[in-house]
């Protein structure tokens, strides 16, 4: 559904098209320089989240957040293109069965489900528990990314 934005009453309006073509602009050159940075945060909310605020609910917004931007100043059927939806639900897939897998690897070495100190990858439980706690982290904020960004592209452009 496309709009006219420089036709008032089907006459042309040369003074607001130049504003809509003005405002387009600014808004996909402010984006250029957001999206990454917004992308760039969300990495740093996931790596940093087990010793301060944030975590994988939290970056996984962020990162959508960051996409969501990109969809909305250069169109959803360009995001669609570079972050596909079978891709999303892929990385969902992927998100789910990191955090899943880390669980069994803690019940397979003699430990409870999720207990991360009896993961054999650090030097000591501690280390193993703070290593394990990062993957768990990165499975949950892969897989909310993804299902936020599903659902804005559900809702963005409806289910047929």
């Amino acid at each position: 559904m496309k709009t006219d934005v420089g036709k008032v009453d089907g006459k042309e309006n040369g003074t607001q098209t130049r504003k809509a073509i003005k405002r387009g602009i600014i808004l996909r050159t402010n984006a250029i320089f957001m999206v990454p940075f917004i992308l760039l945060w969300g990495l740093y909310v996931l790596t940093h989240g087990s010793s301060g605020p944030g975590g994988g609910f939290q970056a996984g917004v962020v990162l959508a957040a960051g996409v969501i931007l990109y969809a909305v100043v250069f169109g959803l059927d360009r995001a669609k293109r570079d972050f596909p939806i079978k891709v999303m639900l892929l990385i969902a897939s992927i998100g789910v069965s990191i955090y899943a897998w880390v669980g069994l690897f803690a019940l397979f070495f003699g430990g409870n489900y999720l207990e991360y100190g009896a993961l054999p990858i650090g030097h000591e439980p501690a280390e193993s528990s703070e290593l394990g706690i990062e993957m768990v982290e990165i499975g949950i904020g892969l897989t909310v990314m993804a299902i936020m960004l599903s659902i804005f592209y559900d809702f963005a452009h409806g289910r047929d």
